[in-house]
Order: C-alpha cells, then structure tokens, then sequence
C-alpha cells in the first residue's frame, strides 16, 4: 500500500507542475524547486538523523534515514504551485490565507500518512512542528524567489510577462 501511495504521490506532484507552470516559468519553476529542495533535503536529515520522525518504507533504505520523495521532490513540487500560483496582487489576507493553507493542508495529510501507513513516523515529533518548519520554508522559498526575480528585473520587482515570455 505505501508504494502506491508514494507513486500516486509523485504522479500527483508532477501533474501539478505540468498544469500550473507555464512554459516560460520554468526557468524559475526550476530555482524555486531546487531552494526548497535544498531546504527539505537539510531539514528532512537533520530531523531522520536525530530520530525525531522515522520513515520504515522509503526508496533508499541504505543512503538515507529520510524520505526521499517527500524531501526531494514532493514538498519542491508543491512550492513551485505555491510561488508561481502565490496571489501577488491581492490583499493581505488573501495572501495571509495562501500563507496558512498550504502548511496546512500539507500538514494534515502528513498526519493521515502518519496514522495510517508505514510512511513516517513520529518519535519525538509533532504535528505542530511539521506545520511550522512548512510555513517557514514557504516564506523563505517565498523572500529568495521574490529576490530572484528582482536581480532578474534589474532591480525592479515584476511578474508581468511581455509577449516573447521574458520577465
């Protein structure tokens, strides 16, 4: 069950960045990705290592005590959603909200995963401390890819797109 479940995962996340990045974010789809990737990857070892969560079914069972499609893959995919869908034009509450629901809903079923598979596992951690390390890294992933695309604009900070797909 818990290889369907983690195929059915991957198939989810890569549908989701086929449909929302457009053929002229992926460029930065990509640095989005690999930032988040980058912080899962730490955070998801540190956390393995020290034996605060446990994962009995995972892909490299010898390499590492992590996850690798959660670290690796699904949590980046669904950061890339989260920044190029992020509602930049809007209040703040639509963006407070776009903020809380991610962590959120993320954080839910990682305590259905939790609760009802062999997935992950939780030692010594919490709910409450999935929630918040999610929350944190969307809101840095958020400042670095914000920064990004400024250095790409010259300085001026713009996600509007001319006709040829360039920022």
């Amino acid at each position: 069950m818990e290889r369907t479940i983690l195929i059915g995962v991957w198939l989810l996340a890569l549908l989701l960045l086929i449909l929302t990045t457009q053929r002229n974010q992926i460029r930065e789809a990509f640095v989005i990705f690999s930032f988040k990737q980058m912080l899962t990857w730490l955070f998801g070892l540190l956390v393995a290592q020290h034996k605060l969560i446990e994962y009995p079914v995972r892909e490299f069972p010898y390499a590492s005590r992590s996850s690798f499609s959660f670290e690796y893959f699904i949590y980046p995919a669904i950061c890339v959603v989260f920044n190029l869908k992020f509602p930049e034009n809007k209040g703040i509450l639509q963006k407070t909200l776009w903020y809380l629901f991610f962590p959120t809903w993320m954080t839910i079923l990682e305590v259905l995963l939790e609760k009802y598979t062999n997935l992950i596992h939780y030692i010594t951690w919490h709910w409450y401390w999935t929630w918040v390390t999610l929350l944190m890294t969307f809101f840095v992933s958020r400042l670095f890819y914000v920064w990004f695309i400024s250095k790409q604009t010259g300085g001026q900070r713009s996600f509007k797109r001319g006709n040829d797909g360039e920022l």
